[in-house]
Formats: structure tokens, sequence, C-alpha cells
């Protein structure tokens, strides 16, 4: 669909479309259309929906600056949020999250789908709660579909923010001994978020929302006194946070915000005797109206056929506990005959 849209005179183009057309960029990259400004005309291209969304947001813009009013980032962030929800109300046809099952999200040449039942009850969890806890062996789809209904819901905004959190925990390897500074040294837990993001929308765009403050990719440490509203919050790895980490992540959330929580319950790497924070979260908060719990299974791996096999094969083992096995005491003349 294409729609040109002129904007009045008594409307101060630069309060419309912002400095160096920067209100323009935001609802580019939040909806998907392509905006071509010319003198007081802005062409816009893409999706009915999304371009009919777009117009809504310009004339609400156009509206303020007839005022007189000096508009700022977030009134444009408002208005998108504003603009897809009375969308999603007016008894059309929903196009928030995608088509059908799919998620979509701004790389045009993906659309991510939840490949099993139980993928697709995580996703009608997150649409569906403020909350949602997700538990799962490896290759399940548990982050990777999280990041993926945080960006659609970013695209369409539903969302201000997108944050992503990962406890920093060393499985095996100390932090010390790795090089650069500390967030340097942090970097290589926030890959696997990163890898996501980057599949869903082109490596420059993911730049540029991380540093116009539209993302954020942090360790669990950086999220302490934080409240955020309108935004998706999604930690990683919980299972390696301990109980007073989990409930200060939890306690982060704001008003109109949303946070899911994901974590392998097989794969704790926390000190011996310490709790995991996730499994005391599920424990604790099970029955609290709100908040939804998924469990994801062998049967839900989307990765190499090998990984539900490897799945299979160390879950006919007790979990790991981290606990390192005693050394058997030889002989004197077996250990100098063992050197």
């Amino acid at each position: 669909m294409e729609l040109t849209i002129q904007v009045p005179a008594n409307a101060d183009r630069v309060s419309v479309f912002g400095p160096a057309e920067s209100h323009l960029k935001l609802i580019r990259e939040a909806l998907g259309v392509s905006i071509t400004a010319r003198n007081a005309g802005v062409k816009l291209t893409g999706d009915g929906g999304a371009v009919n969304r777009a117009a809504a947001v310009i004339g609400e813009l156009t509206a303020v600056a007839q005022r007189g009013r000096t508009l700022r980032r977030s009134d444009v962030l408002d208005l998108l949020q504003r603009t897809t929800h009375e969308a999603d109300n007016d008894g059309s046809p929903a196009t928030t999250w995608g088509d059908h099952d799919s998620l979509d999200v701004y790389n045009s040449q993906r659309r991510i789908t939840p490949k099993s039942a139980g993928q697709r009850a995580y996703i009608e969890a997150i649409k569906n709660h403020d909350m949602v806890f997700c538990t799962g062996p490896a290759g399940t789809g548990k982050t990777y579909l999280a990041v993926a209904a945080a960006v659609a819901m970013l695209k369409r905004g539903m969302a201000r923010k997108l944050v992503l959190v990962r406890p920093a925990v060393e499985a095996g390897e100390k932090l010390g001994f790795l090089p650069g500074d500390m967030q340097q040294k942090v970097n290589p837990y926030l890959r696997p978020l990163l890898d996501a993001l980057n599949d869903m929308m082109p490596f420059e765009q993911v730049g540029r929302f991380m540093h116009g403050d539209l993302i954020e990719v942090v360790p669990l440490a950086f999220m302490r006194g934080r409240t955020l509203n309108d935004g998706v919050i999604i930690m990683d790895e919980a299972q390696n946070t301990t109980v007073a980490q989990m409930k200060m992540f939890l306690t982060r959330l704001g008003h109109g915000g949303k946070m899911v929580i994901t974590g392998d319950t097989s794969q704790i790497d926390l000190p011996v005797g310490q709790t995991s924070g996730l499994i005391d979260a599920v424990r604790r908060l099970h029955r609290v109206p709100g908040i939804a719990f998924t469990t994801l299974d062998k049967s839900d791996i989307v990765r190499h056929s090998l990984v539900q096999r490897i799945v299979e094969a160390y879950g006919e083992e007790p979990p790991h506990t981290g606990r390192a096995r005693p050394m058997r005491k030889q002989p004197p003349g077996d250990q100098e005959r063992n050197d």
C-alpha cells in the first residue's frame, strides 16, 4: 500500500518530522514502513495496516505541532503504542504479532513460527500474560521465541523498550582470566541474546536500537534499582540466579511491562548448596494469578536431531549438582605404577 499525506502550513515541519527526521525514523523502524519526506509531503509505503497506523501517528504529531507544543521522542513512542492498541480493538484483523501463528519481526525474509504444540502454548502464554516462566532443555527455543515475541511487540509499537538480561555465572571458567575490562568480560555471556537479535533484524538496525536505548543487553547485576515501564524484559539462563537475585529481577517490572524468564534446571552452575532462584520462584509463585508457567521437553527441540538424543542420554542420569567426585585413594604401590 502507498499513501501520501501533507503536513499543513501552520504545523512546524521540524516538530512533526523531528530533528534530522528522527520522529519519522522511529515510526519507520517501529512499524516497518518506508517513509520518504519531501518538503511538506510524506509518502508511506508498506503493509496496509502498518501504513494506516503510521499515517495516524503522523496525523497526531501534526495536531500536537499545530498547538505549538514541542514534541519529544517519548511522545512519538506514546503515540505509536496508543495507535497500535486502538487498531487492535477496532474490529479489524489483528496484525499485532503477525499472521496466524507467525511473529512479524524486522527481518522481512524471516517469519518466526512455533514448530511444536509446546512452543505454540509458550507464545500464547507470552501474548496473554505479563509474566511468563519457561523451563526446558537446550534447543527447545525458550530464549529465541521470547526474543522474537519481544521484537514483534517492539515493531508494532506495543512496547517502548526491549531489555535482554543474563546472569554472568562462571560455568567452570573464571572471568578474571578473560582479557579486557568488565564489559568485555561479560560480553561472551550476552552473545546468545545478540545472536538471536541479529537473526531478526539487520545488524545495523540492532546497533541503532542499542545506541538509541530501544534495546539493552545487560548482565543481571545492572538491573538493580531500576523500574521498567512499557518494556519487555527477558532473562535468559535464569537457573543460575540466586533466590535474592530472582526477587530483585522480578520486582523490576513496571506499568505496561511484560517479563519472560527462561532457564534449564538441568544445567545449574551455582555453587554447591545454593538454591536456584528459578526453581525457588516456580515453587513460590505457581499459584499467583497473572503468571504463566510453560514447560518444554525433548519433543520441542528444534536443533540438530543429535541434540534431542543427547538430552535423552543425559536425562537418564541424576541432574548435575556441581559437586566434584571424591578422588579414590590408591595404595602406595599402585600410585607409583600410575605415574
